[in-house]
């Protein structure tokens, strides 16, 4: 591990504990907070994790999130309306934005929540978690709140896999950290970089591109190192996340995504076959089955004609 790395982890690495709710609060100020969920057929989760916001971090008492958005993002079971009977505002992601039409990914979602949310802070939280703490939200945004030098903040945590503790996450291990390790050495010291509990302040998320899907965690943490360098960057320990696990082959397809986000970064030249194939057993033997994989960038908010209309006005 570089030097520099070592000297970031005692920098810029916490536990959630390391700053009480009450010294968040106080250095909060004017400073505001918007926490978005990207949401997809997630009825059975969402709403626990909406009313524990609303609960706990939106009271008289504790005023810390100011806006609460859960992005549906085309489903077919009951999640906008679970969203909304917790409190949350809930926006079709088709009706963002609509002049460019959207494409399936949690990467878009993320990009059009920027033209929805005014919060100086923008909280990203996966709507699938199970046992949700407020501590996802108070620790990745506390650093931001308490140390103007740090611009965007990475939730770290045990990721169990089924009941078996320290095997969840099996991309990160596989195709990610090697990735990092071997291409960007300084963001080594990340212990979840896929993870999608993270925190920003919007002067940065509205510069960066956004990849449309699965590579968006970590082309969003590539590209902010470059852009405000590794000092800027920072990790919380929240603990333990708990959350539905996909199956291998949907694990293949996240992997594709992020290995082509990754050779992007490294040349920014054109893939030739943008695709991966992969096996399902059939009747008469092994079928293959080939899909596309995301290819797609939208580019820095900062250059969406609407989203400068809407600064210029507010």
């Amino acid at each position: 591990m570089l030097e520099e790395v070592e000297r970031w982890l005692d920098r810029r690495s916490w536990s959630v504990a390391d700053r009480p709710l009450e010294a968040i609060l106080a250095a909060k100020r004017g400073t505001t907070v918007s926490v978005v969920l990207p949401a997809l057929d997630e009825e059975a989760t969402v709403g626990t994790i909406v009313a524990a916001i609303r609960a706990e971090l939106m009271t008289e008492a504790v005023p810390l999130v100011d806006e609460l958005v859960v992005i549906d993002s085309g489903s077919t079971d009951r999640t906008a309306e679970v969203a909304a009977a917790a409190g949350a505002r809930v926006v079709a992601r088709d009706a963002i934005l609509p002049r460019i039409p959207a494409v399936p990914g949690k990467g878009e979602v993320l990009w059009r929540s920027l033209l929805v949310t005014s919060g100086d802070i923008v909280c990203f939280v996966d709507a699938d978690l199970r046992d949700f703490s407020a501590d996802f939200v108070t620790g990745i945004v506390g650093p931001l709140l308490t140390d103007p030098d740090v611009a965007f903040v990475k939730a770290m945590y045990d990721r169990p896999l089924g009941d078996t503790p320290g095997q969840g996450g099996r991309v990160t291990e596989l195709v990610a950290r090697p990735l990092l390790n071997l291409h960007w050495p300084p963001l080594a010291g990340f212990v979840q970089p896929l993870g999608g509990e993270y925190a920003a302040r919007r002067s940065l998320l509205e510069r960066l591109p956004f990849p449309v899907g699965y590579g968006v965690e970590l082309g969003l943490l590539v590209d902010a190192l470059h852009t405000v360098g590794l000092d800027a960057l920072a990790q919380v320990d929240v603990g333990v996340r708990k959350h539905r696990h996909q199956d291998g082959q949907a694990l293949g397809r996240m992997a594709a995504a992020i290995y082509r986000t990754a050779q992007v970064r490294l040349s920014r030249g054109h893939l030739v076959r943008p695709e991966l194939t992969q096996f399902e057993r059939g009747a008469d033997g092994f079928v293959p089955r080939t899909h596309p994989v995301d290819t797609e960038e939208r580019p820095p908010m900062t250059e969406i004609a609407e989203y400068e209309e809407r600064r210029s006005v507010a």
